[in-house]
């Protein structure tokens, strides 16, 4: 095909869009005529314009004998540091789409995609999700390129390998697996990449759409793929022998396997002292089951197990309960309702009047609905400590899980009481022995019980304390530091 040809195919197949942009020229001292495609807006123009055009439109070199006119033109007179022989056209497509410049010669039935990516993203900046008191600042942004370069600035060791892929057939986003050789498990990054090819979709717009196509169990509550947009949090779990998947155009990047005790931990516990960050994980774990069981155990005991509280205790909620319409379970039901729909508006409306509606919203409605006789004080308060314990985890999507799981246990405690609970507890215990990540059995380290990484799990142990891995995490290199050793006088 000459260079019309190839470029009457490349029109006619994006339809004459107006923002590719086609320029044909002369070559220096060769006469075969050249053209360079591209599209506006995902090119740096001073990259297009410094370091092809003004390179190949130089009379400076003369045709050498030894070299063709395309090969002279890629290794003689392009100054730009990628380049790539092309002779697809559906890779050309796929190139000049994704911010290349391709340079077309006539006369030849291959291109040169030269790298030229320059769109506009957000930059890097500081995360707005997982804020911390003492730790780095900087986040993931929408380039996949800026992302991997945020992590190989954590770790710098050679053996950290990226390998890209491509998914979904209409909009081909690229999605980039990385691990550290030698650390992560053969069976895991095989298992990982199984899982990307398999994708047949067609558009990726998000991380969570991977997420969705490759967890292991879909009809759960709990998440199996955890998701961070803090470098140093993805760094931290490549080292543990972990996988990390990443998405261009979203800043959440996925981390594989996803174990139960994952998502109450935060990076934050490495960087204080060991005595606070232990205090600070215990009271994530008290936090988790105070939002899980509070509301049920307030409808069971006002229900079924009076005689458990003191007797003032007692004569004070019946006070309170005089004149309520409701039993304790539709009260508790109706406050939790509430509640969720005013956190759902407050993250839906714009952020100037958002916190001042979840405010006002909470104060005024709580206490009109005391006031007018609907809900009791206590109920109130149970929700509103259950609201704040909510808040304690690092992961939201932990958070999501105990707001779906808090409404059959609220069904459980007014049907049966402390029997219906102890019955929920069994099945969600059950449930969560069921699960896997990525063949990972969920509860690792508690089921099966890994006593050596006991210094990590519950508790937070000194450095010097914690030497190895997950096992069942990685089978590889499973000593991770070695006991420190103090220098000698």
């Amino acid at each position: 095909m000459t260079i019309h040809e190839n470029i009457d195919y490349v029109r006619q197949t994006l339809g004459n869009s107006t923002d590719i942009v086609f320029r044909e020229f002369s070559y220096g001292a060769v006469t075969e005529p050249v053209a360079i495609v591209y599209t506006d807006g995902l090119v740096d123009g001073n990259v297009v314009n410094d370091f092809i055009m003004r390179s190949l439109m130089s009379d400076q070199l003369d045709p050498d004998p030894g070299l063709s006119p395309f090969e002279l033109l890629e290794l003689h007179t392009l100054t730009i540091g990628e380049v790539q022989q092309v002779y697809d056209m559906k890779k050309l497509l796929h190139h000049l789409l994704s911010g290349d410049s391709v340079i077309l010669m006539n006369g030849y039935d291959c291109g040169i995609a030269a790298s030229t990516k320059g769109w506009k993203d957000r930059g890097v900046t500081e995360t707005n999700v997982e804020t911390v008191v003492r730790g780095p600042r900087e986040a993931f942004s929408e380039s996949i390129r800026t992302n991997t370069a945020l992590i190989r600035r954590k770790i710098k060791d050679p053996n950290l390998w990226v390998e890209t892929f491509q998914v979904g057939k209409v909009t081909q986003t690229d999605v980039v697996l990385m691990y550290v050789n030698g650390i992560a498990a053969k069976s895991l990054i095989a298992e990982a990449r199984n899982r990307l090819n398999q994708i047949q979709i067609d558009g990726i717009f998000e991380s969570s759409n991977i997420e969705e196509l490759i967890q292991d169990e879909v009809i759960t509550p709990f998440p199996t793929v955890y998701n961070s947009e803090r470098p140093d949090v993805v760094a931290l779990e490549l080292i543990q022998g972990k996988i990390a998947i990443l998405v261009d155009g979203t800043p959440f990047v996925l981390i594989a396997p996803a174990l139960f005790e994952t998502f109450l931990k935060a990076s934050e516990d490495y960087y204080h002292r060991v005595d606070i960050s232990t205090l600070i994980r215990v009271l994530r774990y008290a936090g988790f089951l105070i939002a899980l069981l509070a509301p049920s155990f307030y409808v069971a005991i006002t229900t079924f197990h009076q005689e458990m509280l003191p007797t003032q205790l007692l004569i004070s909620l019946a006070a309170q309960r005089e004149g309520i319409p409701f039993p304790a379970f539709i009260e508790a039901l109706l406050m939790e309702i509430t509640f969720e729909v005013l956190r759902e508006a407050a993250l839906r409306m714009p952020r100037s009047i958002g916190s001042a509606l979840s405010f006002v919203g909470t104060l005024v409605i709580g206490q009109a609905a005391v006031d007018a006789g609907i809900v009791s004080a206590a109920m109130v308060i149970v929700v509103s400590i259950t609201a704040i314990s909510s808040f304690v985890f690092p992961s939201y999507d932990l958070s999501n899980a105990i707001r779906i799981l808090r409404f059959p246990l609220m069904a459980l405690a007014a049907s049966f009481g402390f029997f219906g609970i102890l019955a929920g507890l069994l099945g969600l215990i059950l449930h969560l022995n069921s699960l896997q990540s990525f063949g990972v059995p969920y509860l690792s380290p508690f089921a099966p019980m890994e006593l050596h990484k006991q210094t990590d799990a519950l508790f937070r142990m000194p450095f010097q304390s914690i030497f190895s891995r997950v096992r069942t995490v990685s089978a590889n290199n499973v000593v991770k530091k070695a006991k420190r050793t103090r220098f000698k006088p």
